[in-house]
């Protein structure tokens, strides 16, 4: 039984034992500066032709990773693989979607000085900047894994004489993350994580300024359980891919973080309805 949810605590780096963990994991992370990075679609790691450089934009000189650069076709692929993959992971019990988040939790917390080194050098944060991102990351995983085990069942509803009404939340279809990069691995998180923990599936575009921070969460979600396609994982420039899968009529939703812009412009394409939708896409767009 879990107890009640409580917020992740602040690393103290005033202890010497808490530095000496960062700076072991800037050392640990540094040591992969320039790798190339691989995308994940089914579950299964691909490269394209084309690609893009991630860089310390304290240190522009100094380059994060090599990533691929997906387009439309890459974007209609990791689409497909999410919709196969719902058919089989909306029917996993509530309660094991849940452990999964859980258990990345648990696994954020062992690896938390990692993702924290991540983003000093990705996105320019200060520790306890990028430990305050961390924290909250482990937040969204615990919290949605408490809230869905008590909408993931039968819910209460006004009785009325003579009839049986039920109410229950199903989940949606697949659909589409985009987080920004200025909180590269809170909203991230927390975007993917109430997604498929309701029984959804996604396609997960992070920021083409963070990716390798992104990289590292969809790792951690491998490394805890997450079966093949859930979470498919692929880079690019936003206007490359995204806008595909924003207008694509088998998305169901789409989750996005960014600039009034860009959000005005998901809200304008989404509203679309074309032929072969029979839906209409539910939008969290928030805007900066």
């Amino acid at each position: 039984m879990r107890g009640e949810f409580r917020n992740e605590p602040m690393t103290d780096f005033s202890r010497e034992e808490n530095r000496a963990k960062m700076l072991k994991a800037l050392d640990e992370f540094s040591a992969t500066l320039g790798k190339s990075y691989e995308n994940f679609i089914g579950g299964k790691a691909v490269r394209f032709a084309e690609t893009f450089e991630s860089r310390n934009p304290s240190k522009p000189s100094e380059v994060i990773g090599v990533f691929p650069k997906a387009g439309n076709a890459e974007a209609e692929q990791a689409l497909l693989a999410a919709e196969k993959a719902f058919e089989s992971w909306k029917r996993v019990p509530v309660r094991d979607r849940a452990d999964l988040l859980f258990r990345a939790a648990e696994k954020m917390r062992e690896r938390r000085f990692l993702h924290n080194a991540s983003m000093v050098l990705e996105a320019g944060k200060t520790w306890p900047e990028a430990d305050g991102d961390t924290a909250e990351a482990i937040d969204f995983l615990e919290f949605y894994a408490r809230e869905v085990l008590r909408y993931g069942g039968e819910q209460p509803i006004t009785p009325f004489p003579g009839e049986k009404p039920e109410l229950r939340y199903i989940p949606l279809g697949v659909g589409v993350v985009i987080p920004p990069w200025n909180f590269p691995l809170a909203i991230l998180a927390g975007m993917t994580s109430a997604a498929i923990v309701t029984g959804n599936t996604v396609v997960l575009k992070p920021s083409s300024d963070t990716p390798a921070i992104g990289w590292l969460f969809y790792d951690l979600l491998r490394s805890v359980g997450l079966p093949d396609g859930v979470v498919n994982f692929i880079t690019g420039p936003g206007a490359v891919g995204g806008d595909t899968l924003v207008r694509h009529p088998k998305i169901r939703f789409i989750s996005f973080t960014g600039s009034k812009e860009v959000g005005l412009g998901i809200l304008r394409a989404a509203g679309d309805t074309p032929e072969g939708q029979g839906f209409i896409k539910k939008i969290v767009c928030e805007m900066g």
